[in-house]
């Protein structure tokens, strides 16, 4: 989409499958039958735009800014996605009172059926008048491409839809950071997910599940934006970030599966080692996202950001989608699922180990330029 119809096209057309979708969510239907089908119907929509909130960012700081601004632009567009879901970890808990009784907040005293579903659609409207606001200033002011671009790659010819995909599938470089940016990715999506499913064992309220997701998100936002800030100032660096922060990841995921085995390990466990290795964990997963993505650019090059990000992108949600069709079945137990965490961190960081980095985009601004 971005390649064909432009940046400023795609994002209306994106906000308004958004505004449709939450608008069907919406509809005040008493029939119990219909109001699920437009409930899917909009959710249907929801997910066809996506594809274009999720991988944007490299095409918006390649078209926008200048190399040595681009993986701070990058990091700032994608991670601020993130946010959202931070918030969608605090609204459920705060705003929707759960209906197991597990909720300590003195704002849900009356946890009935029709105050749940009250609350519900409170959230509701207010996501269908958010997504209304940003469709509204898409709409009045959201340029497609600056007056001249900020650099030679933003400038310069791409290759077309069936050249990029064989050069991607042909690429085993980027098949291997493919692998290792999809495996560890889609399995802690899947598993921040279900985290209060799997933090009630050991006694932790979904609301504390939610603080948890909160922070974990943040923090990987505030590193995340800062890691791409110092690999704009020392350039050809993305490799390295990438090995700190799966490592770190690998070692907290590890921490919070021993420390869910209390049986075996006897490490303790308390709410404050529990919030330390789960924010830990989300904090160097969540900051690697936009070093990636910067990386896949740089290693494809001239292949468009937006094919590239997408097809990891989908990797990413096919990997989320077997780990959560397995749940289905395995639902009973939860320490299978989290000895994938740490399994999937250290394959990762195996493959980037393995992998040599090229910087194409990068060295035409550079050597044109000059």
């Amino acid at each position: 989409c971005f390649f064909i119809l432009g940046l400023r096209v795609t994002v209306l057309l994106t906000s308004s499958l958004m505004v449709l979708g939450a608008g069907l969510r919406c509809v005040p239907v008493s029939d119990l039958e219909i109001r699920k089908k437009l409930i899917h119907g909009g959710q249907l929509l929801n997910g066809l735009a996506g594809p274009t909130v999720m991988n944007a960012a490299p095409f918006l700081s390649t078209t926008w800014f200048s190399p040595d601004e681009r993986a701070t632009a990058t990091a700032i567009a994608s991670l601020l996605n993130y946010l959202g879901a931070a918030g969608a970890f605090l609204v459920g808990p705060l705003v929707v009172p759960s209906p197991n009784g597990t909720s300590h907040l003195l704002l849900v005293s009356q946890s009935n059926t029709e105050h749940i579903k009250d609350r519900i659609e409170a959230v509701l409207y207010a996501e269908f008048g958010m997504v209304s606001l940003i469709f509204s200033a898409a709409l009045a002011y959201f340029p497609s491409r600056p007056p001249f671009p900020p650099s030679v790659a933003a400038a310069s010819q791409r290759l077309s839809y069936r050249r990029s995909f064989c050069r991607l599938l042909s690429n085993f470089r980027f098949l291997m950071i493919a692998l290792a940016y999809a495996i560890p990715l889609g399995v802690f999506s899947g598993w921040s997910g279900v985290l209060d499913l799997i933090l009630t064992p050991v006694h932790v309220s979904q609301v504390d599940a939610g603080w948890i997701g909160f922070w974990s998100i943040v923090g990987g936002c505030v590193v995340g934006i800062a890691m791409a800030r110092f690999a704009d100032f020392i350039r050809g660096m993305l490799k390295f970030i990438l090995l700190l922060l799966l490592s770190g990841a690998t070692l907290a995921s590890t921490w919070f599966t021993l420390t869910c085995l209390t049986s075996v390990t006897h490490l303790p466990l308390t709410t404050a080692t529990l919030y330390t290795s789960c924010i830990l964990l989300g904090i160097f997963l969540n900051s690697s996202v936009p070093i990636f993505f910067e990386l896949f650019v740089e290693t494809v090059y001239p292949v468009p950001e937006g094919i590239t990000c997408g097809v990891v992108t989908f990797l990413s949600n096919v990997f989320m989608g077997v780990l959560l069709f397995f749940l289905t079945f395995y639902h009973t137990e939860f320490s299978w699922f989290n000895w994938c965490l740490p399994g999937s961190c250290l394959l990762s960081l195996l493959l980037i180990l393995c992998f040599r980095e090229s910087y194409d985009r990068l060295y035409l601004d550079v050597v044109v330029s000059v």
